[in-house]
């Protein structure tokens, strides 16, 4: 980490190297916390788009059916 890293939290900006340790570790707790939401996100967008084209292949074999 460089002395240069900031970080901005509450409109308040905080040097990296001047966080406790507990405080870095904290932050990153969030980071990960982040990082995993995103990927939930992404694997919900995958499991809608795939529902929604099961329904629609669905609707296509009640259409047969009712022929």
């Amino acid at each position: 980490m460089s002395d240069d890293q900031t970080i901005t939290i509450d409109g308040k900006t905080y040097k990296l190297a001047d966080l406790s340790e507990q405080a870095r570790a904290q932050l990153a707790n969030i980071r990960f916390c982040d990082e995993r939401m995103q990927q939930l996100r992404n694997e919900l967008a995958v499991s809608d788009t795939a529902r929604m084209g099961y329904s629609r292949a669905l609707k296509r074999e009640l259409e047969k059916a009712k022929a």
